[in-house]
């Protein structure tokens, strides 16, 4: 799959050409515009017999999602159009924020001759020349040819319906469906209806058919769309199919972590779904990281975001009350959970990133011989009843019983590629990884991308595929006061400049997390799973996802 689609559909030019043209616009009939196509910009200038500044218009064709021809209705006007569709960032004159993606429409006329065919071929030949240069400048970074998406390219959308306020499906309406058109991307949308929907229809769905899988909505949905491709008899495969996202929930973590690779400027809301839209539609294919997790049911699943215990995570579940508040939802739960402020007592294990490149010698002499076939480690966990949780949107966690031992050759059957630095839950760390002296926590937050929501920058230096787990965490004894100038000064991703003596940020490949005995909340990726001992593997490159 990814060899078909790394192939160029559009080869870059040695020599630049000026594409010249005299039209009108479908908008001012009475002016005339010169157009120049170049091999970066379309340039458009009102021809004058006073030259006008303003009346100089240069887009890039980085920006550009889409150009089409087409003829209107009318048989008795020979007039053929061709329309361009940019989205520059630009900023908004009334106000102070950062520039956002805003949608610039130009429209040509060409009724140069009496044929309307031959306008057509000539309109077709302008709009083929725009979409050729800018997918060549698109996918040409720093001299370098990147991975697309072929074109036309056809996607299979989800949308939760109930994500965030609600209006996942409105905000489809209102935008994407028109950005996704303009760029002569073919979808088929799929709703939600119900919890784990998606994770049912991924892992049987034909993936032959669709270039992409794209989901709009909250982090949740994301995470029922991995593990259900990773659940896969074809899994191997399966995994490299290109996954999009589109903010639609409350969180959106991912999104705004898509957009900050970007390398521009962080916004929010709909302004983040427009720039989410408008890099869905330039199609560039990254690899991402993903985390192998294993739970002491003998569960394991797949996180592309983040393993939270404590305060992050209780905020998370506790704020589902808040859900009508949007985003805020958080910004009010952090502030009920600091007026409240607990200590969770655990035990903390990583491996450092510095050392994840070499497994332990006793895995490479075979003494876990079950971390080169995590299916065995599994089945050394199980127990004659055990809870078998289902993680889902809302954060609520459901158990179920199982009758009796989970049969060993369904445990070996379990897809997913092997962990090589994962000892057997029930033994100790290996003697390479670094044991936390203290047991007392506010927090453990393990990220494995930057954003833990939309304002929120928790891990400044991560990237999609840096291959390390960003491990933070607070030990007791830090005030409220403290704690609350950590998440604000998260907005920003200046929390670690704080120089505050109970935050610790490690990189690792590996990590363990053994809480004590109580009640308390671990989630993955925002979803509630059981609690008790838990360890994570990160696995380097394994995903794909449409990114800047």
């Amino acid at each position: 799959m990814d060899q078909k689609r790394a192939e160029p559909d559009f080869l870059p030019v040695s020599t630049p050409v000026t594409l010249y043209g005299e039209f009108t616009q479908n908008s001012n009939r009475r002016g005339r515009w010169a157009v120049n196509l170049t091999e970066k910009d379309l340039v458009v200038q009102r021809i004058a017999s006073v030259p006008v500044g303003r009346n100089k218009v240069v887009l890039s064709l980085r920006d550009c999602v889409g150009c089409r021809a087409y003829r209107e209705d009318d048989k008795a006007d020979p007039s053929a159009y061709f329309a361009a569709y940019f989205y520059p960032l630009r900023k908004r004159r009334w106000m102070t924020s950062a520039p956002s993606r805003q949608r610039v429409e130009q429209c040509f006329r060409l009724a140069a001759l009496q044929d309307p065919h031959a306008n057509l071929e000539e309109a077709e030949k302008w709009a083929r020349a725009v979409r050729e240069r800018s997918a060549r400048q698109q996918r040409l970074r720093d001299d370098v040819l990147l991975n697309s998406l072929p074109h036309p390219c056809r996607i299979l959308l989800f949308v939760n319906p109930q994500s965030g306020k609600g209006q996942a499906l409105t905000l489809y309406n209102s935008h994407i469906q028109q950005m996704l058109n303009e760029a002569g991307v073919i979808h088929k949308l799929i709703i939600t209806e119900r919890q784990n929907h998606a994770r049912e229809l991924v892992k049987d769905v034909d993936l032959s058919q669709w270039d992409a899988l794209v989901i709009m909505s909250g982090d949740g949905l994301l995470h029922e769309v991995i593990n259900g491709l990773l659940e896969r008899p074809d899994w191997e495969e399966a995994v490299r199919t290109p996954l999009g996202i589109l903010p639609g929930g409350s969180g959106n973590a991912l999104a705004a972590s898509v957009h900050y690779y970007s390398g521009v400027s962080q916004v929010r809301g709909e302004e983040l779904l427009v720039s989410c839209g408008f890099l869905l539609c330039r199609g560039l294919v990254s690899h991402m990281d993903l985390v192998s997790l294993h739970l002491s049911s003998g569960q394991r699943l797949f996180s592309f975001l983040s393993l939270a215990w404590g305060f992050v995570a209780d905020v998370d579940v506790e704020s589902e009350k808040y859900r009508h508040a949007g985003a805020a939802r958080f910004t009010v739960g952090t502030l009920v959970r600091l007026a409240s402020l607990r200590i969770y007592k655990g035990k903390l294990a990583y491996l450092p990133a510095s050392r994840g490149r070499h497994m332990d010698k006793s895995l490479q002499n075979g003494e876990a011989a079950c971390c080169r076939n995590p299916a065995s480690c599994l089945t050394q966990t199980l127990e004659d009843d055990f809870p078998n949780n289902t993680c889902h949107s809302n954060n609520s966690l459901k158990l179920r019983r199982s009758e009796g031992r989970l049969p060993r050759s369904a445990a070996k059957a379990l897809p997913g590629p092997p962990d090589a630095l994962l000892p057997p839950l029930d033994q100790p760390p290996p003697s390479d990884w670094v044991l936390v002296p203290e047991e007392e926590f506010v927090l453990m937050l393990a990220m494995h991308q930057s954003h833990l929501a939309e304002d929120l920058l928790a891990a400044p230096d991560a990237r999609l595929t840096d291959g390390v787990i960003h491990l933070f965490y607070v030990t007791a004894g830090i005030s409220r006061s403290a704690l609350l100038r950590l998440f604000l000064a998260m907005e920003k991703g200046a929390h670690l400049d704080t120089n505050c003596q109970h935050l610790v940020h490690e990189k690792v490949r590996a990590l363990r997390l053994e809480p004590g005995a109580g009640k308390g909340i671990i989630t993955v990726d925002g979803e509630v799973v059981e609690y008790g001992p838990i360890q994570a593997e990160v696995h380097a490159g394994l995903g794909r996802v449409i990114s800047g």
